[in-house]
């Protein structure tokens, strides 16, 4: 009987071991977030609406709106061995984002949890330009 159950951890942890896919992405909270902005040579990557952007948006970010039909043009012109900080208003389109620049070959990328919603409530600055 403690054979069997033995096995079937080795197994399960096995499974777990192999099923990890490696992912290009990081998810992080506002606060681990701005602290990753900061680190040199990370890319603030903001995914929503030029709009959206003018109204307020996280110092030194440039903007590409993931919703835009020249997305996929637009980020094919980015260096994909850079960090990217990317971030929307909630979180969904970033999600988005950062799922099709893992899958164009982008190897390490930051998505803001809850976007830049709860980067304002947590106190963190935007500017305007």
């Amino acid at each position: 009987m403690m054979k069997r159950i033995a096995l079937a951890l080795i197994a399960a942890v096995t499974l777990t071991a192999c099923s990890s896919t490696g992912s290009a992405i990081t998810n992080l909270n506002s606060t681990k977030f701005s602290a990753k902005t900061q680190e040199a040579g990370v890319v603030i990557l903001d995914v929503r609406t030029a709009g959206e952007f003018m109204t307020g948006h996280i110092a030194a970010a440039i903007n590409i709106d993931v919703e835009a039909t020249t997305f996929d043009n637009q980020i094919a012109q980015l260096d994909k061995t850079k960090t990217y900080a990317v971030y929307c208003h909630s979180g969904r389109r970033s999600g988005i984002a950062t799922a099709a620049m893992e899958k164009a070959g982008f190897t390490s990328m930051f998505n803001l949890t809850n976007g830049v919603a709860d980067w304002i409530a947590t106190g963190l600055p935007l500017v305007t330009t």
